[in-house]
């Protein structure tokens, strides 16, 4: 009988225990495997901590947020011997496939592991839709709809106090939540990585609605965005595994420029791990349960070194290295018709 395990690295997002149900349900069918999973990511495959999975393991966890298995932002390839542990672990646990659930650190890893001989199917995870070669990650829906009712409820308090409320919501390289959610949420400005903030315009944009007797507004700003000729702003300097800083302050900074520069009172309303946190929708468990059986149809027909991924509203597979070549950051089509509403 062939020998399945399944980890989880990175940050966690609602959705994933869905794509660990479906791998399961979808492998035990066959009858012919047997599936582990590896707790907290890549440490679960250094540490061969892990536990056995089967039916009972994935009942009920279809509408539970977070993963099962726990998660970890470790990288084997910055421990000394750490990709020469994993190799040697994977053998002795005698494992035939290795599914792994993760965005681009998480699958980088795995990308490299592949090419030293292990047989790995990746499953795209990032709550920030900035994947490559998938046109949707699951968590992402969930995400949006969680900010969108957020920027909703932050309306009411918006007009009532006649404020500026700045919102700021996930989105370290790209701004697909802030785009998709600042749409959805009618928001009267968005900030997204990938165009630098122009303060002085964002400012003439709520003055004009002041102009036009609008007395609140309502400005969205992705975690990673970044004020021209200025660096990221950060909560600390230290790097985590994969050289990633920590980010966080944005949204402050932006309201404080935006009441000096109006005289508007303006506050800040940090979504952060809120968005992370609860329940997937009904579209990411589904999302996540068609990659999870994906993932084994792959591994049935031994096509290693893919990711499964989602194009239009089919399940396709892409060469792992595809998916982790660079960042899909946001389509400025979008973007354009997100600015018709700026104002």
């Amino acid at each position: 009988m062939e020998r399945i395990g399944i980890l989880t690295g990175g940050g966690d997002c609602p959705g994933i225990n869905p794509v660990i149900r479906g791998v399961v349900r979808a492998a035990l069918r066959e009858n012919k495997y047997e599936l582990i999973g590896l707790l907290n990511g890549w440490q679960g495959l250094l540490n061969k901590d892990f536990v056995t999975l089967d039916l009972n393991s994935v009942s009920g966890i279809v509408h539970r947020g977070g993963t099962i298995l726990g998660t970890s932002r470790t990288n084997p390839y910055k421990i000394e011997g750490g990709s020469e542990k994993c190799i040697k672990n994977y053998k002795s646990l005698s494992l035939d496939a290795l599914v792994v659930i993760g965005g681009e650190d998480t699958l980088g890893v795995a990308t490299k592991l592949y090419k030293e001989g292990l047989n790995i199917i990746g499953v795209p995870k990032t709550i920030d839709n900035d994947l490559s070669a998938t046109d949707f990650t699951f968590g992402f829906d969930t995400a949006i709809n969680i900010a969108t009712e957020a920027i909703d409820r932050l309306h009411t308090t918006a007009e009532s106090h006649h404020r500026i409320m700045v919102v700021e919501v996930m989105g370290r390289h790209a701004g697909w939540i802030a785009v998709y959610a600042g749409i959805a949420g009618g928001a009267n400005v968005i900030l997204i990585p990938e165009i630098p903030i122009d303060v002085n315009e964002v400012v003439e944009i709520l003055k004009n609605r002041k102009k036009r007797g609008k007395n609140f507004s309502i400005v969205v700003v992705a975690e990673g965005a970044k004020f021209k000729d200025d660096s990221l702003v950060i909560q600390e300097e230290k790097l985590d595994a994969f050289g990633h800083v920590r980010l966080g302050g944005i949204g402050q900074m932006l309201s404080e420029r935006i009441e000096k520069l109006t005289g508007f009172e303006t506050r800040v309303a940090v979504l952060g791990h809120i968005q992370r946190g609860g329940s997937p929708t009904a579209l990411d468990r589904v999302l996540g349960t068609r990659f999870g059986v994906a993932a084994v149809r792959l591994i049935e027909k031994k096509k290693f070194g893919r990711m499964v991924s989602l194009s239009g509203i089919e399940i396709i597979d892409v060469p792992l290295e595809k998916a982790v070549g660079k960042l899909k950051t946001v389509d400025m089509n979008l973007y354009d018709v997100a600015k018709i509403f700026f104002g």
